[in-house]
């Protein structure tokens, strides 16, 4: 049992590192006759033709009416309700109990995997699967093609006043790739990354949270203590937890600076 237990553990890690990854998107980079797309602020689902996992492979207890009609092709989008709703969307997509609030949610695809052809004719595919079937809860997220750094600038603007978290921009016009790679870019106010807690530092005059010990990707640790409301100053976080946080650059020792707390993540 240990051993099958060990093999599922090194599957599910795989594949996080196998599905396809954004970088930062820097003035230097080429977007001429790219395509930009709004980046929904949800939690990714990855379809593998029986099941939705998330982007470390685990499974989304997703309710039997939402997945039937589904493909069997696979698919990679976001589950989203709307702009500045991710801690209703999380409630609802990672309970092991699906309810019925599940019908808020729609699969907003931005990727098909793994078959041929450039992005935008991938993407067709899903959107005659769509007509064809009359899904209602299915969609494939707008893509636009890019005039300029000028018109991806407007358009990012456009997408943070409406409270919406940033854009996408890709190349279309390659087959499909798998992990981080500069042919697929994200660009949003602020950069922003995770790290696990490996320690909590608590006032002991107040019994308040001060900061969370950050330990990155990269073994590198750092103080998270900005960026929490007065209710998560007071809520006990717990060692191992995956928290969001904001920065503007890195120290020359490879710190986040100004470094401000956004959420938990449980996906």
């Amino acid at each position: 049992m240990n051993k099958i237990f060990l093999i599922l553990i090194l599957n599910s890690f795989i594949f996080a590192l196998d599905i396809q990854k954004a970088k930062n998107y820097k003035q230097h980079h080429t977007i001429k006759n790219w395509v930009m797309s709004e980046k929904l602020d949800g939690i990714r689902a990855y379809w593998n033709t029986k099941e939705l996992l998330t982007r470390k492979g685990n499974k989304i207890y997703a309710p039997k009416w939402f997945i039937k009609t589904l493909p069997n092709f696979e698919l990679d989008g976001e589950l989203w309700t709307k702009r500045d709703d991710f801690e209703n969307i999380q409630s609802i997509v990672m309970d092991k109990n699906p309810s019925k609030k599940w019908k808020e949610i729609t699969y907003n695809i931005f990727e098909v995997p793994n078959q041929k052809g450039d992005f935008l004719s991938r993407l067709e595919l899903v959107q005659k699967y769509i007509k064809k079937e009359k899904l209602q809860h299915i969609k494939v997220i707008e893509q636009i093609k890019i005039k300029d750094k000028a018109h991806l600038e407007k358009y990012k603007n456009e997408i943070i006043n409406k409270k919406g978290e940033g854009v996408i921009v890709k190349n279309p016009n390659l087959e499909y790739f798998q992990g981080r790679n500069s042919n697929i870019l994200k660009v949003k106010k602020f950069s922003d990354m995770e790290g696990e807690v490996i320690g909590i530092n608590m006032s002991q005059k107040t019994g308040v949270l001060k900061s969370l010990k950050v330990k990155l990707e990269n073994g590198i640790t750092f103080n998270l203590g900005t960026g929490f409301t007065k209710k998560q100053r007071e809520k006990s976080f717990k060692i191992g937890t995956i928290v969001s946080f904001k920065y503007y650059g890195f120290t020359k020792n490879g710190k986040p600076k100004f470094a401000s707390f956004l959420r938990v993540r449980e996906d």
